[in-house]
């Protein structure tokens, strides 16, 4: 071993053990290892921002974005609710996400299948109290199964079937990864549905105060309007859209005031009165093709498309306490409606704008940014968080999916690469205005993008100091002495523990040759030696650095890197014990 080898691998050793350390942020621990590599002259000055370029960072990026663009939406949400209503349990959600992304993943590629179903996942875990990591480690690691399936589904598969071209005159067609895919992808999930108790509940780690406030009883007015879905239909339809976290304690018809009975039949016009969080109702509101109170906010005569919804707190000092606000009328003479009211240790009964405003109440205002930020100042309101309020905003339905369904098809029939393509759709989401341009940048998780842009130069020294060959070589020397269901595990476990430091397409490209030299030198055929990298590549349920699911759930699920092997160990055990005879049965070896 050469000096250069010798520093990449202890630099890489010791930056892998303070990761499992956890003592230190993911970010902070990866700018160390960057620094150290350069002081060691393991990478190039030049070479050290280079990360920040790479492809890896603008596909996690853009498709965080995508993502955020896809929940705004709701449409997805909306859809699991009508084909599958009775998903209550934990297990049953479980099983839907992940063969769910498994499937997808098979015909697209698999980090848009997760950015698909991620917003799904969230809601999941707010319908059944469970954490979002419950669900997000096990839906990125069927992602990362059901890309085995096909040739486009992940690009380990790609480039083994190009490889094989170059070596023997014939690439693997589209399906000839199906047989051994769909093996591991069943057998996968069904670990992953029985064991999920391995992975931890966490919280999210860069947590922003706006996360840890929430005002859970609002209580608000919404109109049954003439296009509602549930009209005609009893009150307790329109409280299922709630999930559970929303409860109707009236409803006015004309000048009358009903109790709310869960029978009572909805008529055109009733206006019910909800009391929840605001995330709540706004699910009721968008799937029930609800009005809410206020008036329609225009600018120069058109429905303003810049509106947003923001919290305020009346203080001590503010004008508004004492007055309703029939007597203010915001609507008219500041642009601005009141959406709903939140009043500590009490249940409000008074319709909103006969309610006479108090101290301490909390507003879920509707305007301009400019006419808010006007009423805030002159009233002497004070925003409670700066965070986003999705109830009386407005969103495009149908264009995310459409957005994420174009990026996804120019990058099956190669129009694209996947960078792009994701780069692409993330603009289309801003341009189409699915996400506001002011929350773009609080869907990008920066501490996730600098954690990958610093690594990757630093697992690159691997391959510039020649560390890799130097794998290679002992590989092949071992080999050459083991039967063929020895050569085939040990290349399969090679390309598993090299992808971590390797993206899964440059593991293959170090490690498909080697397989296939030294399969042949033994008298093998090469095909599933070249399928055994292409499935270790494929699979690093070990470390979230390995492959881009295992990134975009990192920060949303607030897990640790010592999380990732906790689930990932034995999964990873039973591919191997599942891979080695199914490929021998498949691929025949003579």
């Amino acid at each position: 071993m050469t000096t250069q080898q010798i520093i990449a691998f202890c630099v890489i050793g010791l930056m892998m053990a303070v990761f499992i350390w956890d003592r230190f942020r993911y970010d902070v621990v990866a700018c160390c290892a960057l620094v150290l590599a350069v002081a060691t002259g393991i990478v190039p000055p030049e070479k050290a921002f280079s990360g920040f370029s790479d492809d890896i960072v603008i596909i996690v990026g853009s498709a965080l974005i995508v993502s955020a663009g896809v929940a705004r939406s709701g449409i997805v949400d909306a859809a699991i609710k009508r084909f599958f209503p009775n998903l209550n349990t934990f297990h049953t959600q479980l099983a839907l996400l992940t063969i769910a992304v498994a499937l997808l993943s098979a015909f697209i590629k698999n980090i848009g299948a997760l950015a698909i179903m991620m917003p799904v996942a969230f809601q999941f875990a707010r319908k059944s109290g469970a954490s979002p990591s419950k669900y997000l480690m096990p839906m990125s690691f069927a992602a990362l199964l059901g890309g085995l399936m096909t040739e486009i589904g992940t690009s380990p598969n790609i480039v083994v079937s190009r490889l094989r071209q170059e070596m023997t005159g014939t690439s693997f067609t589209m399906f000839d990864f199906t047989p051994i895919g769909a093996i591991l992808t069943v057998v996968g999930i069904t670990f992953l549905l029985f064991f999920h108790r391995l992975v931890p509940s966490r919280t999210k780690q860069v947590q922003a105060i706006e996360d840890v406030v929430e005002i859970k009883n609002y209580t608000s007015e919404v109109a049954i309007t003439d296009q509602s879905p549930l009209l005609e239909r009893a009150l307790s339809d329109l409280v299922k859209l709630g999930d559970g976290e929303v409860i109707a304690t009236a409803v006015l018809r004309g000048g009358t005031r009903m109790a709310p009975f869960p029978d009572l039949t909805l008529r055109p016009d009733d206006i019910v009165m909800l009391e929840g969080p605001s995330a709540a109702i706004d699910r009721i509101v968008s799937q029930g093709k609800l009005k809410l109170s206020g008036k329609p906010l225009t600018k120069d005569g058109q429905p303003d498309t810049n509106i947003i919804s923001l919290e305020a707190i009346i203080s001590q000092q503010s004008s508004l306490a004492g007055l309703s606000a029939k007597e203010l009328a915001l609507s008219y003479t500041r642009g601005v409606n009141i959406l709903a009211v939140s009043r500590r240790g009490e249940r409000l009964k008074e319709r909103l704008g006969s309610l006479t405003l108090g101290v301490g109440d909390v507003l879920l205002l509707q305007g301009s940014r400019a006419s808010l930020a006007a009423l805030l100042q002159d009233f002497g309101l004070l925003p409670l968080a700066q965070r986003e309020v999705m109830l009386g905003t407005r969103r495009r339905a149908v264009i995310p999916l459409l957005i994420l369904a174009l990026a996804m098809a120019t990058t099956a029939v190669g129009l694209a690469p996947v960078a792009v393509a994701f780069f692409a759709a993330a603009l289309g989401m801003v341009v189409f205005r699915a996400i506001p341009l002011t929350d773009i940048y609080k869907s990008v998780d920066g501490p996730i993008l600098v954690m990958l842009a610093a690594l990757i130069p630093v697992s690159d020294s691997l391959r510039t100091s020649g560390g890799s060959d130097l794998i290679a070589g002992w590989l092949g020397a071992v080999a050459m002495n083991l039967p063929a269901w020895g050569a085939l595990g040990l290349i399969l476990v090679s390309a598993m523990a090299v992808t971590p430091f390797l993206n899964n397409a440059a593991t293959v490209l170090v490690m498909a040759p080697i397989a296939a030299s030294f399969a042949t030198s033994l008298g093998f055929r090469p095909e599933a030696f070249l399928m055994a990298v292409a499935i270790g590549a494929g699979c690093d349920f070990l470390t979230p650095v390995g492959h881009q699911c295992n990134t975009l759930v990192f920060g949303p699920g607030g897990y640790r890197f010592s999380d990732y092997p906790r689930l990932g160990l034995p999964l990873s055990a039973l591919i191997i014990l599942v891979s080695v005879p199914a490929l021998l049965l498949v691929w025949p070896v003579k």
